[in-house]
């Protein structure tokens, strides 16, 4: 009998928990040792215990250091942060990482398998901001402070540099603008060098591209690139843009990787106005899912899931609304069910 693996899961806000209802329906079918700690965060956080982020809920990822996240609605109004961002300042969750990867083919574009490496703790996402009033105007002068480290880097790179590896991956690009935020970003770029040159020379390229360049070159050939990697601010722009490239956002399962712990989560938003109708496409956070029994060693369960979902999309034609079918969640879960008992 499988080892069990204690997990924290997070239903989240919205169609949170449709499509989390899903994706345990599919890990049920895989037989996934997943002992569950079910929390809340987001609005439902603010809802059950005044709290976006409730200490129950940061207490039980510090356990358990594993985590099954749905989408998080930030509650309108002064006072309250991202509990996203919160989460990743909590454990330190240094590393992003965002596959992209076409699972429904004819799109405006095919054959795409991107993987997109953002550092996640430093940059401009600090928050250090003030405002110096001027005469009548409180905030007449907007100052923001960006604060990149050398060691900050040194974890996402290493962590970039020995996953693409791990994967077979061939190329990894470094995405900056240290032609003109020489400091902030050139700290990136140099230190990527420097620790190819030392660890990675050999067994991966690196390259490196200005971030304005690189979006242009993902929309009009975006097979040139296979791994970026870069900085918290351009991490949270290009991982959109690549989803893009596949579908959108409900096909985009996200891994934030720490030290000390992992959580795992679908990237979109929350969709409170189709919220309860069925109608929410469960297909990013069983991917993150995927991820998640990749990072625990259960790869042979992982490879059933994303073969399942692909076979459903793909040979069955089962899909949900947004890729142009006629499925609800609860049909398309089945589907999949079906998928991988037979598979």
């Amino acid at each position: 009998m499988s080892t069990r693996i204690p997990a924290t899961l997070i239903a989240g806000d919205g169609i949170g928990p449709e499509i989390m209802d899903a994706t345990l329906t599919a890990l049920d079918a895989l037989e996934a040792p997943f002992d569950w700690d079910v929390h809340v965060a987001g609005l439902a956080g603010v809802h059950a215990a005044g709290d976006p982020l409730p200490p129950d809920t940061l207490d039980s990822i510090r356990r358990t250091r594993l985590a099954l996240k749905g989408p998080l609605e930030t509650p309108s109004g002064g006072g309250y942060r991202s509990s996203n961002v919160r989460l990743r300042e909590a454990f330190k969750l240094y590393a992003n990482m965002r596959p992209t990867k076409t699972m429904v083919p004819g799109g405006r574009f095919d054959d795409i398998d991107l993987l997109v490496f953002r550092e996640n703790v430093e940059g401009l996402y600090m928050g250090y901001e003030h405002y110096i009033p001027i005469n009548d105007d409180p905030h007449a002068v907007a100052i923001a402070t960006g604060v990149n480290t050398r060691q900050g880097a040194l974890n996402i790179l290493n962590y970039t540099f020995q996953t693409a590896i791990a994967l077979g991956r061939k190329k990894v690009t470094v995405v900056h603008k240290a032609n003109i935020m020489k400091a902030l970003t050139g700290i990136f770029l140099e230190t990527a060098y420097q620790l190819h040159g030392e660890k990675y020379a050999g067994q991966i390229d690196l390259d490196n591209v200005i971030v304005d360049a690189c979006c242009m070159k993902l929309v009009i050939n975006p097979w040139q690139f296979d791994t970026l990697v870069t900085t918290n601010l351009f991490g949270d722009i290009l991982s959109d843009l690549a989803a893009g490239l596949v579908g959108g956002l409900g096909m985009a399962p996200g891994a934030n990787i720490g030290h000390d712990a992992a959580i795992f989560e679908a990237v979109h938003g929350s969709a409170p106005d189709i919220a309860g109708k069925g109608l929410a496409n469960p297909i990013a956070l069983m991917l993150a899912a995927a991820l998640m029994l990749d990072h625990v060693k259960l790869h042979d369960k992982a490879t059933r899931l994303r073969r399942a979902i692909s076979a459903t999309l793909n040979a069955d034609k089962v899909r949900t609304g947004d890729l142009g079918g006629k499925a609800n969640t609860k049909t398309f879960t089945a589907a999949i069910v079906t998928r991988i008992q037979n598979g």
